[in-house]
């Protein structure tokens, strides 16, 4: 946990939340709840997909017990929250189903997490996955490479799923990263 103060930053005792091999941690903020919710591939649990709620208290955070979200690998994802449905959006590449783009909603509920069924946004090999809300249109917005090409598209959260437009092409090349 680190405080800021002015330009400064200054850090408490870090704290272990998989004590496994962990990829693609991703940190989003729940802000109803007062909770910050990791996401992440779990190498210690057959690369699962994997998230864990903590509680942030002084310069120390407290987690949970961490909740699978998909039973198979995962790569290239990446959390947002969206505070009007009051849900986490967890959007992976499924290397369970031909690497396709997939999207999870999450309610988290004291120091847990629960899923509802994973939505598939791109049926083709997508990579670096980077989801952000818009809270002007209340829309979940995806970034992805598809294949050679960069796309983005935009979904809603209603309940515990979410359902998506189209995707709109803005680079037709690769791209090594993507941040949204």
């Amino acid at each position: 946990v680190g405080t800021v103060s002015g330009d400064s930053i200054s850090f408490g005792t870090p704290v272990v939340f998989n004590s496994a091999n962990t990829n693609y941690p991703s940190t989003t903020y729940d802000s109803v709840n007062s909770k910050v919710v990791i996401a992440y591939k779990d190498r210690g649990n057959s690369e699962y997909g994997t998230a864990i709620v903590g509680t942030v208290s002084g310069d120390y955070i407290n987690f949970g017990t961490p909740a699978v979200f998909y039973s198979g690998p995962t790569n290239h994802l990446s959390t947002t929250y969206d505070p009007v449905a009051q849900k986490v959006v967890i959007a992976y590449q499924d290397d369970g189903n031909s690497n396709y783009g997939t999207a999870i909603v999450g309610t988290v509920s004291g120091d847990s997490i629960t899923f509802g069924s994973p939505t598939v946004f791109n049926n083709a090999t997508s990579g670096y996955i980077s989801p952000t809300y818009d809270p002007v249109s209340n829309k979940v917005v995806i970034a992805y490479m598809d294949s050679g090409y960069c796309a983005a598209i935009a979904g809603t959260v209603s309940g515990d799923s979410v359902t998506f437009g189209s995707p709109v092409v803005f680079n037709s090349g690769n791209a090594s990263y993507m941040s949204s």
